[in-house]
C-alpha cells in the first residue's frame, strides 16, 4: 500500500528508525534537502537507501534545486546556478532567455539523473508585484505573466528532456502575497478578474505539466476561510478554471501559514483535494503526526501519480555536458559572442 505523502529524512544515511517508519507507510515518494546532502557518492547512496527502505526502485524522489537563493545541491561538488531572475538579465531579451533558461535546466536535469533524484520542485512561475514580500523575489522569471510563463515552459521542458520531472509552483500564485508563509498565512484580497489575468495565467498556460505544489496562501476572491492548499473551492478551481489535471501535491505542512496539527492539516489538504502532501523537515515524530491523517494513494490521485511518473523519458536528450557548462556560463555572463564557435548552433543540450 502506498500512502499519499512525501517525506523527508534528517541526515546524510537513513537511520534505523527512519527506514522502519519508510518501510510500515511505504509513502510515495521522498525529498531532500542541503541537511541530506554531502557529496556525489553519499546522496547517491542515500537516494538508493530510500527506495530500498519501500522496495521501490522508481519512485519519486524530489529536491528544491531552483538555484540563487534555494538550491540544496552546490559547490564544491556541483555548480552555483542562478535564480530565475538572471536569466533575463542576461540576455535583455525574452526568446534569448528562453535559450538559456532551458539550457540551464537541461543541465540541473543532468546533476540531478547522475545521483539519482527524478523530480525537481522547478519552474517557479509566481509573478510578484509591486510590494509583496520577497520569498518570491529574485526567484522568479520576470515580473509579468506571460514572460513567467514562456520561461517557466522552458526550464520545464530542459528538465523532462534530461529525465526529471517538473513540479509548477505554488499553484495558483504566490507573487502577491504580502508576507512569508514559512511564517505566516498570507492573505490576498484582490477580486478574481485580476488575479485570473495576473496570477493565475502562468498557472493556465503550464496546465498540461505532470506535477503542482500548492501555495499556502488564502485568496478572498475565493475562499475567505482557507488557504489554497486546503481550500475544496481552491482546488476546484485548480481543476476546472485552470485546467490544472496533473497530480497536485501541498507545499511543506510545517509551514506556520497552516493551522491544527499536522494530522489536522494533512486531513484537509487531501479532503480539499490535493493528491499527496509534502513534509520536509526529517522529523520523525512529526512526520508520524502527518501519517495518522494520511491514507492510501487510491483512485483518481493514484492515476494522476502514476500519469506523472509516466512522463519520466528514459532515453534522455544528449548532452555535452563539459561544453554546454561553458556555453550556459558564457552567455550568462552576456559573453555571446565569446562563446560562439563554428559549430555552437548544433550542439545538443
Amino acid at each position: 500500500m502506498t500512502s499519499a505523502a512525501i517525506y523527508g529524512c534528517s541526515g546524510h544515511r537513513l537511520t534505523a528508525e527512519e527506514r522502519t517508519f519508510f518501510a510500515e507507510t511505504r509513502p510515495w515518494g521522498f525529498i531532500l534537502f542541503r541537511r541530506n546532502v554531502d557529496s556525489p557518492e553519499q546522496v547517491r547512496a542515500l537516494v538508493d537507501e530510500l527506495r530500498d527502505s519501500i522496495g521501490d526502485p522508481g519512485c519519486p524522489v524530489l529536491i528544491d534545486q531552483e538555484g540563487g537563493r534555494v538550491q540544496r545541491m552546490g559547490p564544491p561538488h556541483w555548480p552555483k546556478y542562478p535564480p530565475g531572475e538572471a536569466y533575463l538579465k542576461a540576455t535583455n531579451d525574452p526568446l534569448a532567455a528562453r535559450e538559456l533558461v532551458r539550457l540551464g535546466a537541461r543541465l540541473i536535469a543532468h546533476d540531478l539523473k547522475a545521483v539519482g533524484i527524478n523530480v525537481d520542485c522547478v519552474p517557479v512561475i509566481d509573478v510578484p508585484v509591486p510590494g509583496a514580500h520577497d520569498i518570491i523575489g529574485d526567484r522568479a522569471y520576470a515580473r509579468d505573466p506571460a514572460t513567467v510563463a514562456q520561461l517557466g515552459r522552458a526550464a520545464a521542458e530542459g528538465l523532462l528532456a534530461g529525465g526529471v520531472l517538473p513540479i509548477i509552483k505554488h499553484i495558483p500564485g504566490h507573487g502577491r502575497a504580502f508576507s512569508d508563509s514559512h511564517h505566516d498565512l498570507p492573505v490576498v484580497d484582490v477580486d478574481f478578474e485580476t488575479l485570473d489575468g495576473w496570477d493565475f495565467a502562468p498557472f493556465k498556460a503550464l496546465s498540461d505539466m505532470p506535477m503542482a505544489m500548492t501555495a499556502h496562501v488564502v485568496f478572498d476572491a475565493i475562499d475567505r476561510k482557507r488557504p489554497a492548499t486546503t481550500s475544496k473551492k481552491a482546488i476546484r478551481m485548480m481543476r476546472e478554471h485552470l485546467g490544472f489535471g496533473g497530480l497536485i501535491m501541498s507545499d511543506d505542512l510545517s509551514m506556520k501559514a497552516l493551522s491544527g496539527t499536522l494530522t489536522d492539516r494533512a486531513v484537509a489538504s487531501l479532503k480539499a483535494g490535493c493528491d499527496v502532501v509534502l513534509h520536509c523537515n526529517g522529523d520523525l515524530q512529526e512526520m508520524r503526526q502527518v501519517a495518522e491523517g494520511t491514507g492510501r494513494l487510491k483512485g483518481r490521485a493514484a492515476r494522476r501519480a502514476e500519469s506523472a511518473l509516466a512522463r519520466i523519458v528514459r532515453a534522455v536528450e544528449p548532452l555535452d555536458a563539459g561544453e554546454a557548462r561553458v556555453r550556459f556560463d558564457a552567455l550568462l555572463a552576456g559573453r555571446l559572442e565569446a562563446a560562439k564557435g563554428p559549430d555552437v548552433g548544433e550542439a545538443q543540450a
